[in-house]
């Protein structure tokens, strides 16, 4: 059962169920997360002060321009791969980040603020979300890896990323800090960055795609057992799924699952487009397509088959994924079964 219901994931979300775009699709306004043409382009356009690059973590519109200074950082690199950057691997964070803010996930869901909320701080980011906090670790880390990886060249100004008001321990604030208190994940982006850097456009996307991923996976597990805590101000229905989509993670990138703007936008559609509530029951929520109602009622599937053989499945599954030749067969079967 636990291996159907990952083939059923892998299915709904796989690269193969993309629609081909021509460039024209690619300028179209919602592809991009929201407000991303008010974002920073570039590092200089955050404010400086004191000699340093202050980047307020906090705010959505200031996350988004460090996803946004990645991807114009890194668009050179990806220019084979498809059209007005369009085929850079790094989409799929701010895409995610994204569809988390639109869905509400990123406001304060204790009810104490108005974090987040459009009748009071809408770009605010609350420090008691568990998604705002999670996605802190695929957005500050790996920016912060590219600075230490050499991605933005030379700076002329250290980088500081504000706290928030609490829980400031949870996080860290600049390259030093981050590199002090988690090497190992700070070196694992730093890496993946490298190999865009150093390589001088002769990296396969194979390699970038498995360095990316792992990268990814290293940030949830690290983050994931630290804000256990944030799950409490969740639903029950909610906080199953964050764990669900966490734990799928793993399972996805073990692919080497593309995460340029086209694929990532297609496998979004069967997110959920809101909250899940206490009422909520699947697979039959009535404002959900059915392929969203899947999609959940598989991930919770799939992470409890996980549970059950004590890991044993991720194993399998990452064996099974460890060669090319063994990724492209896991994606004929899963075009296979696709179509069928």
């Amino acid at each position: 059962f636990g291996v159907h219901a990952l083939l059923v994931v892998t299915v709904t979300l796989s690269p193969v169920t993309a629609s081909a775009w021509s460039e024209n699709d690619v300028t179209g306004e919602d592809v991009y997360p929201p407000l991303w043409d008010r974002a920073p382009e570039n590092l200089l356009d955050f404010p400086v002060k004191d000699n340093k690059i202050v980047i307020s973590a906090w705010n959505y519109q200031d996350r988004l321009g460090v996803y946004k200074s990645l991807l114009n950082a890194s668009a050179k690199y990806f220019s084979a791969f498809g059209p007005q950057n369009s085929g850079n691997i790094l989409w799929g964070l701010p895409l995610q980040h994204g569809w988390q803010f639109r869905t509400g996930r990123l406001a304060d869901p204790s009810g104490g603020t108005s974090c987040g909320y459009e009748n009071g701080e809408l770009l605010c980011q609350s420090v008691r979300s568990w998604w705002s906090c999670m996605n802190y670790y695929l957005a500050i880390i790996p920016f912060l890896g590219a600075v230490e990886a050499g991605l933005f060249g030379q700076l002329s100004y250290e980088i500081e990323i504000l706290p928030p008001e609490e829980q400031k321990d949870d996080f860290c604030y600049s390259v030093k800090d981050c590199w002090s208190r988690m090497p190992k994940l700070m070196d694992d982006w730093k890496a993946f960055f490298e190999v865009n850097n150093f390589f001088n456009f002769s990296f396969k996307l194979d390699d970038a795609l498995g360095l990316m991923w792992k990268a990814h996976t290293a940030s949830i597990a690290y983050a994931l057992p630290k804000f256990q805590d944030r799950l409490k101000y969740l639903s029950d229905p909610e906080a199953n799924f964050g764990e669900d989509w966490a734990n799928a993670v793993d399972f996805i990138g073990a692919t080497h699952f593309s995460t340029d703007l086209p694929t990532t936008n297609n496998f979004q559609d069967f997110l959920p487009q809101r909250m899940l509530v206490e009422g909520d029951v699947l697979p039959s929520i009535s404002d959900f397509t059915s392929e969203q109602n899947t999609v959940l009622v598989s991930l919770r599937a799939l992470h409890k088959a996980n549970k059950l053989t004590g890991g044993l499945l991720l194993k399998l599954w990452q064996k099974a994924m460890k060669t090319e030749a063994g990724r492209k067969m896991g994606r004929k079967l899963i075009e296979s079964l696709a179509s069928s």
